[in-house]
C-alpha cells in the first residue's frame, strides 16, 4: 500500500464550486477498486490550497483510476478551477502512531 497526496491551489471565488463538486464524487473515488483511505484537507494559513490524501492498494490501481472515465470527469470539472499547477506525490507510509 501507499500514500498519494495531491495538492491544489483554488482561484478563492472557486472555492465553493469545487468544494460542492468534491461532496458528489468523494464516495465514488474512495469506492473505486484499491482505494482504501481519502482524506481532504485544506491549508490553515492560505485557504486557497487544498490537499487530497490517498491510500492504494497497488500503483496498478491508481492508474486505473487515473486513466477511469470517473477520474476524466472529476478532473475535467477541477482543472478548470485552479489558479496554479496541481502537484502530486506517491510516497511510502514508514510510521504511523494511532
Amino acid at each position: 500500500m501507499f500514500v498519494r497526496i495531491v495538492k491544489m491551489s483554488f482561484a478563492p471565488e472557486h472555492i465553493p464550486s469545487f468544494l460542492e463538486h468534491f461532496e458528489i464524487i468523494k464516495s465514488k473515488v474512495r469506492s473505486f477498486q484499491g482505494c482504501n483511505f481519502l482524506e481532504l484537507y485544506r491549508d490553515r494559513d492560505q485557504s486557497n490550497i487544498f490537499f487530497t490524501y490517498s491510500y492504494w492498494e497497488k500503483e496498478s490501481d491508481l492508474e486505473a483510476y487515473r486513466q477511469s472515465d470517473l477520474f476524466k470527469s472529476v478532473w475535467s470539472k477541477t482543472k478548470p478551477l485552479f489558479n496554479d499547477k496541481p502537484e502530486a506525490w506517491s510516497v511510502d507510509k514508514i510510521v504511523s502512531l494511532p
